[in-house]
């Protein structure tokens, strides 16, 4: 099997990449029978020369690798035919403006595993840079407070050399009695929380937040039947949201009218209800200061990201009265955070974290048969149909 790392070539640049030096040469330890390839790099936060001194091959040109690896989607472009690639396609949700790059994919006969996709059998997500998204995520909007009401000034992320060195800058901090809520539990909820956790700010029961004043900052972290309820009244379970998500409405206004901080680490179904609403953002009762999106769906449940942020600016105002984009420091802005690209700020921490959950989870299966059915499940494309699996994508590629 003959694997080769792809460089990045989306544009603004990434730094991530699947597999650090170190894991590469763990890969080629544990499997005899693999040989790898690295793309040449200029901008990957691992040097070409950090590859060649644990023995591995970089090279200007990888196309008789079988399977190519990479982060960010690959211009359509620049793919090469009759190959199986592993990246982040930004497909699965019919994005219209990714549809040629899934119809030349098709064209081209390559076999297209996304990183999302990669599941186990209760179809849980077992990859991804979720955590440090969350963790850079909590940090941002924690940051974004800060400048907003002139409290204290937090480097940029991206210009730390990592984790431990932003929760040290963090933890110098004295914060005001805020109260923070988390939505999802899951990776990326998990980084909010442990930024939250680093910091001591102290988690409360969703009952005592809704209901309690503190002397000092609290946090509590909410999932889809604390944010959603049924139109009917009915209680039921989280199986019963997921299938008839429909029959639910928001059930969030409770909190916007406590919280000073809200950070989103939720998914959000296609017919889920929209969770922060303009008339929530618009009611008088409402106590939101800050918005640190990091789901970061646009025009979609979260009424205040208008638009995604960038790292270069990563903070813009929401002004509710108008549900319009003005100035971060107009008086009555609500400050959003949302960065698209968050993990991009701690590229070593979240290369490494991806290639330690990959080298675990999906490159087994190339060589025990795909016995857990990791890479079956995970395909998108085979031989220029789409398969079963992602058959519901037919009209999106179709154009209809």
């Amino acid at each position: 099997m003959k694997f080769g790392i792809l460089k990045e070539r989306k544009s603004p640049p990434d730094r991530r990449v699947v597999f650090s030096p170190d894991e590469l040469l763990r890969l080629k330890q544990l499997y005899k029978d693999a040989t790898i390839k690295v793309e040449s790099s200029e901008i990957r936060i691992f040097t070409d020369e950090q590859y060649k001194e644990l023995g591995i091959d970089i090279a200007d040109d990888i196309n008789d690798c079988d399977v190519l690896f990479g982060v960010k989607e690959v211009p359509a472009d620049s793919l090469i035919a009759d190959k199986s690639y592993f990246f982040f396609s930004h497909t699965i949700k019919k994005q219209p403006y990714n549809r040629e790059l899934l119809q030349t994919i098709l064209e081209k006969n390559i076999d297209l595993y996304d990183h999302e996709t990669i599941v186990n059998e209760n179809n849980r997500r077992l990859i991804g840079f979720g955590r440090y998204a969350g963790i850079v995520g909590a940090y941002n909007t924690i940051r974004g407070f800060g400048l907003k009401f002139g409290l204290f000034k937090l480097a940029k992320a991206e210009t730390l050399s990592g984790k431990e060195e932003l929760i040290n800058h963090l933890k110098r901090l004295v914060l005001p009695p805020l109260k923070f809520v988390i939505t999802g539990s899951g990776k990326v909820g998990g980084g909010i929380k442990e930024i939250l956790d680093a910091m001591k700010i102290k988690e409360v029961s969703i009952e005592n937040y809704l209901s309690k004043n503190y002397a000092q900052p609290v946090y509590t972290q909410i999932e889809v039947l604390d944010y959603n309820k049924r139109i009917d009244g009915k209680v039921i379970d989280c199986k019963d949201f997921y299938k008839n998500p429909t029959e639910y409405v928001s059930d969030f206004e409770r909190f916007a009218k406590v919280s000073d901080i809200v950070i989103t680490g939720h998914f959000h179904g296609n017919n889920a209800p929209d969770i922060l609403t303009k008339e929530m953002l618009q009611s008088k009762d409402c106590k939101i200061k800050v918005v640190g999106d990091v789901s970061c769906d646009i025009d979609g449940p979260i009424a205040c990201t208008l638009r995604s942020s960038t790292i270069a600016e990563p903070f813009y105002g929401y002004l509710p009265s108008e549900h319009k984009e003005v100035d971060v420091f107009h008086p009555a802005a609500i400050v959003v955070m949302a960065v698209d690209n968050l993990p991009c700020e701690l590229p070593k921490d979240a290369s490494e974290g991806f290639g330690t959950m990959f080298m675990e989870h999906v490159i087994p299966a190339f060589f025990n048969g795909d016995k857990d059915g990791i890479l079956a499940r995970a395909k998108m494309t085979e031989k220029g149909k789409l398969t079963a699996r992602f058959s519901y994508l037919q009209d999106f590629v179709d154009g209809k």
